[in-house]
């Protein structure tokens, strides 16, 4: 028998990601509710939207900080990016 995935909701915003090599404002959407992370080696997934070169240079820097609308601050591990795409993928962990 299959078993059906609970689909997590979609938290979309705009917030401040710092990396090594930027630091500014981008989109984001997270599968999932950011206040429900707690410290330990669970995480929830997402993607951010910028430019194709500041998706490129944060992919390339992989890792960051991402304050969100809430102002809450979460670490992101960059997943992945095509080139010259502006969306790049992230796991975040409190």
């Amino acid at each position: 028998m299959a078993r059906i995935r609970k689909q997590l909701p979609a938290n979309l915003g705009a917030g401040e990601l710092k990396c090594r090599g930027y630091r500014g404002q981008v989109d984001y959407q997270i599968q999932g509710e950011p206040t429900t992370l707690r410290p330990g080696p669970s995480r929830l997934r997402g993607s951010l939207t910028s430019t194709p070169e500041v998706a490129e240079q944060v992919f390339r820097d992989g890792d960051g900080e991402l304050t969100l609308e809430s102002g809450a601050t979460y670490r992101i591990t960059m997943l992945g990016h095509s080139s010259g795409s502006g969306v790049a993928y992230f796991e975040m962990r409190a």
